[in-house]
């Protein structure tokens, strides 16, 4: 998980094909209020993903082998 700059928010092509979520946000303290934005790739940070974290750990390999955490998208 990272966070991003205050004010900047996450795209979901910034994590496609990524093993990872980007969290975004904004602070607004007249209303006393923060938001926050994630973006994951769920085929990948979800079920897929935790499967193939299985199958690493089963097989004795690092758990994050074959999970990038970088996005695909430009």
């Amino acid at each position: 998980m990272q966070l991003l700059p205050e004010g900047r928010f996450p795209r979901t092509a910034d994590v496609l094909g990524a093993n990872t979520a980007l969290l975004g946000l904004a602070v607004d303290r007249a209303a006393n209020r923060v938001t926050v934005v994630a973006a994951v790739d769920n085929l990948v940070k979800g079920t897929a993903g935790a499967a193939i974290q299985s199958m690493n750990i089963a097989l004795g390999l690092a758990e994050g082998t074959a999970l990038t955490v970088n996005g695909v998208a430009p």
